[in-house]
């Protein structure tokens, strides 16, 4: 099944008011990527906080911890680029999506040849996470959505960012987005997508 709304947490500790957002735009979201500098502990109860007040189980996505998406028996699970510990868990885990961020089509291939699910790949547009850095080529775009793979943009997307995202992604992630929205903005958000794909 091939996801087409991700919202990734803002790299900080999530408190209740985070939380209770995400849970309010549970039905908008297809995933909620949990990355956070939080001790185990901490995200622990924030899972637990998630799924005790109806945020889906199934669209929990850990980033990188194995012992956590075990623990919970989850679905999926996220790992940073060419981060040789996601190949292995998926050569040893297959009915487990396993997915990574990159940054090239080469990191793109190895993603492909080492048989994860999908892949991150940006940062598309000017971002505020991002700042200084400039985004990704219209050539570089090209060649990383001509592989045989799901590509999930992310990077400034936005709904009006989101009429000239180049053709070829399967889905986008989102920080700010996700986290400042409301769901009639993720539903204008879903109706360009619509029209994009």
């Amino acid at each position: 099944m091939i996801q087409l709304f991700i919202a990734v947490s803002p790299y900080k500790y999530l408190e209740h008011i985070d939380l209770d957002h995400y849970i309010s735009i549970s039905k908008e979201i297809d995933l909620l990527l949990l990355r956070v500098p939080m001790s185990r502990d901490s995200l622990c109860h924030s899972i637990e906080y998630l799924m005790d007040h109806g945020f889906p189980k199934n669209k929990l996505m850990i980033h990188s911890d194995t012992s956590l998406l075990e623990l919970y028996d989850l679905s999926f699970i996220h790992f940073r680029e060419n981060d040789a510990q996601a190949f292995l868990y998926k050569q040893n885990h297959a009915h487990i999506s396993v997915s990574m961020s990159t940054h090239s089509s080469e990191s793109i291939q190895q993603a492909q040849l080492h048989h994860l699910d999908f892949v991150f790949f940006g940062h598309i547009f000017e971002s505020t996470s991002k700042e200084g850095y400039v985004p990704r080529t219209a050539e570089e775009i090209k060649r990383a959505t001509s592989i045989d793979i799901p590509i999930f943009a992310i990077g400034g997307i936005d709904q009006h960012s989101l009429q000239f995202l180049p053709k070829g992604f399967q889905g986008i992630c989102a920080i700010s987005f996700f986290r400042d929205s409301s769901i009639k903005e993720i539903d204008s958000l879903r109706k360009v997508w619509n029209a994009y794909v």
